[in-house]
Order: structure tokens, then sequence, then C-alpha cells
């Protein structure tokens, strides 16, 4: 059967209310697990350097814990990368209280999306991964795209890749000649059609945020 793996951070209480099944992982990046505990789920690992999980709670939950001690990478990052290459028949991957709280690290979790997506062929692989709060749902593309994300529905579009063109077809701002040289060029846009086609360039990283 095809599971679901959520990866929680410490951010905001973002998108806690899911029931998992027992099917599916629960993993806590980190101080992440802190915000499980408050809301009643018991992840089936822990996974980050420890650097926000006291000694007396790692030796509590030792057998739970993973623990990576390199700093070239996030726990979220660390979490990603074990549950890929450990877990098999993953077929979605929710990463949940990653915004919020500090801007700083908000927009670092976010922009790994397209770091993921750049390094994991997620769609050989037949994974889905998005970022959820509250307030939006986040995921990253690598090259043309087309999302039934109904119409009426808020969307931007970031790239750190200023030679990037993007065509769009079911948006009220056309993207066509959008040049991607700082974050607000795609922002703040809306769905008119159910359906939105995004026409890259050439293949590239975007990052795409709904409400």
């Amino acid at each position: 059967m095809r599971k679901i793996c959520y990866i929680v951070g410490a951010g905001e209480d973002c998108g806690l209310d899911f029931v998992p099944h027992e099917e599916d992982l629960v993993i806590a990046a980190d101080g992440g697990y802190a915000k499980l505990q408050a809301v009643g789920i018991h992840p089936d690992l822990v996974i980050g350097d420890m650097d926000t999980l006291s000694e007396k709670m790692q030796a509590r939950y030792s057998s739970l814990i993973v623990k990576v001690e390199e700093q070239e990478h996030n726990d979220q990052t660390k979490a990603f990368r074990w549950a890929l290459e450990n877990i098999k028949g993953i077929s979605q991957i929710y990463i949940l209280g990653a915004t919020g709280e500090r801007e700083d690290h908000t927009i670092g979790n976010i922009s790994l999306l397209m770091e993921y997506a750049r390094t994991y062929d997620l769609d050989a692989m037949c994974i889905t991964l998005e970022m959820v709060s509250d307030h939006s749902t986040i995921f990253a593309i690598t090259d043309t795209y087309e999302m039934e994300c109904g119409e009426g529905r808020k969307v931007s579009i970031f790239s750190p890749d200023n030679s990037l063109r993007i065509k769009s077809e079911g948006l009220e701002w056309p993207t066509d000649g959008v040049v991607f040289d700082n974050w607000w060029k795609a922002t703040l846009n809306k769905a008119v059609d159910d359906t939105v086609k995004l026409e890259f360039s050439h293949p590239s990283m975007a990052l795409i945020i709904l409400d």
C-alpha cells in the first residue's frame, strides 16, 4: 500500500489536524517533536541534529531518534532525505510546521522545495511533495506544468532564474513577459479557469504558492 509521509517542523502549528493511518509515517524534524506532542500525535521517528531536543527527551525517546550531526543541511532536509532513502512505498510527502515564527526559517524552508525538486526526480519516483500551512499549499516545479487549481484560486509564482520565461494560460494576469529578477514579480495572481498551464522556456526551478 502506498503511504504518506508527514514531516513536521518546529514552526507554527499549521496543518497539524491530520490523522495518520497505520501505514503512514510521521517524522518530527528535531524540535517538531514538541509540536506533535502538543496535539497528541506520536511520531514514528525524530530526525535532526538534536540541538533543540533536551538530553532528557533524547534519552527517553532514544529508540525513535535518528541523529544526523552534519551542519550542511537543516533538520527539514535531513528528515526529507532520510525518508526518500530509507522508506519504501511513499507516494506523498507533506511538510508541516515549516513556516511562521521566524521569517528567515520560513523563507529558507520554502526555498528548499526547489532544491529537492532539482536534486531528486520525484516524478519518476511517483512521489508528490507539498508544504502545507493553514494559509497555503506550496510546491516546486522544474518544467512546463498544468495544474487543476480551481477558478478563483490565488496563485503566486517565484523563481531564482532570471533567464526563465513562463507563458501562462488560465491566469488573470499573464506571466509571459515577467522577468524573474525579484521575488514579487509574479505574485498575487488569480486563476480565471479551473486549469492553469505554465509553459517554461527551458527546464529550471519555480515555486508555486496557492491559497
